[in-house]
């Protein structure tokens, strides 16, 4: 499935000439998502926001490690992201969290069963 996040990140807006730096950034956002997913869920069970998620972590790396600065926004359906240097990382993170809510594992906290 890295290739398939590398092409996204690419056609996002990354260059070819970035896939050196690109190529290990997709693949530590891809584990860092496989292992935030609930059981029994898998990256090909949800492929579609998976990848377009993945390729968001890593063009935010490549943008953070000074590589990226040319998206300056992008649209997928309902969902937008800008780069270009917004410095907006928390924004980004919270759009990969609502796109990924459904498939990973819920890290809230609630109480259960507190009479009162």
């Amino acid at each position: 499935m890295t290739e398939q996040i590398i092409a996204l990140a690419i056609a996002m807006g990354a260059s070819e000439s970035q896939r050196e730096v690109l190529e290990p950034l997709c693949a530590a956002a891809e584990q860092a998502l496989t292992a935030q997913l609930r059981p029994g869920v898998t990256p090909e069970s949800c492929a579609d926001a998976f990848t377009v998620c993945a390729a968001w972590m890593a063009l935010d790396g490549l943008s953070t490690a000074g590589g990226g600065g040319e998206v300056t926004s992008f649209t997928a359906g309902d969902v937008s992201i800008q780069a270009g240097g917004s410095g907006d990382s928390g924004g980004l993170t919270a759009q990969i969290q609502r796109l990924m809510a459904p498939y990973l594992r819920d890290g809230s906290f609630y109480f259960q069963g507190v009479t009162g």
